[in-house]
Formats: structure tokens, sequence, C-alpha cells
């Protein structure tokens, strides 16, 4: 008689945690209660989708649960991805205060690809016009030239022309 082990226990969670990230890898169920709509799908408690999902972020297995909107179909037509090149000295600093700002969505830090690409820090901004995002950088730039008067030293904006689909990393079928 097969007696159960730690290990069983270990097997099942990690079962259980990868049918709760194919259940939700395409987005919460659009109902008024959906994590008790994926307890009900994955014939669990409401609970143990809770406690699932938190011990995915707390450990970085998942980064994050949110809303992902469609910018255009809310009245943001104009999305510019503004670049900046800003000294690496400041980088962090810049970013942190960049990203805090209610008109940007995303903020990032990437490896410059000289001689190409000058650019460090990645910010997106959303507007209903493409004069008011080029007003929201203008703004982003007036700001670090307050807080970090040396540490920029250009900067451009890229606009969307399309959009394209968004998805994230999709988990296929384990044996």
């Amino acid at each position: 008689m097969h007696q159960p082990s730690a290990n069983d226990s270990v097997q099942r969670h990690d079962d259980f945690e990868r049918r709760l990230m194919r259940a939700t890898q395409a987005g919460l169920p659009l109902v008024p209660r959906p994590y008790a709509e994926l307890a009900r799908q994955l014939g669990c408690g409401e609970e143990d989708v809770r406690q699932g999902l938190a011990a995915m972020l707390a450990r970085g297995a998942i980064r994050r649960i949110g809303a992902v909107p469609n910018h255009y179909a809310i009245g943001y037509t104009a999305n510019g991805m503004s670049v900046w090149d800003i000294d690496d000295t400041f980088v962090d600093d810049v970013g942190e205060l960049v990203g805090a700002l209610p008109y940007v969505t995303h903020c990032y830090r990437r490896p410059r690809q000289l001689p190409d690409w000058r650019y460090n820090l990645f910010a997106m901004v959303h507007a209903g016009s493409r004069e008011g995002a080029l007003a929201h950088v203008a703004a982003v730039a007036a700001l670090i030239g307050t807080r970090f008067p040396d540490a920029c030293r250009a900067h451009d904006v890229l606009f969307s022309t399309a959009i394209l689909k968004k998805t994230g990393v999709r988990l296929g079928h384990f044996s």
C-alpha cells in the first residue's frame, strides 16, 4: 500500500498551481465573483484560489493581477512611448519619479544599443490627442529637469500606429 509522502503533497500543490495558471492566463472570468468561478472550474474552494494566486505572487511566479484596458476604447487614442537618454547615475531615481506619474502606464529601464539607440528609459504615456501626449512628455521633461538638472541628455516620442494583440506567456499542457 502506498503511504502518502511530503513529495505527494508537493506534487498536488504544483498540479493545482499549473491548473490555476492555465485557468487564468487569458484573464479572470468576467463575472461578479471571478475567484468563486475559478474555484468552481477547478473543483476547489474560493480561498484555495486566493491562496494559490497569493503564493505565486509572493514568490514571483506571476508578477501581478490587474486589468489591462484597451486605451483606444476608453478614449486614449494617442499612445506615445517616450524614450529618454538618462545618465546611468540617475536612471533608477528618474524612473521611479516618472513611473509614479498618473499619465504614465509603463516605465522601465532598458540597455542602450549604441551606436544606434542611445535611450535607456522608456515611459508610455496616453492621451486623447497627440498634442495631449506631447504635453505629458513636456511635463515629464520639465520635472526631470527640475529634480535632476543634468540627468537627461535627450528624449523622443514614438507614437503607436496600430493595436497589436497583447498577451503574456502561455503555458501549454504538462505531462
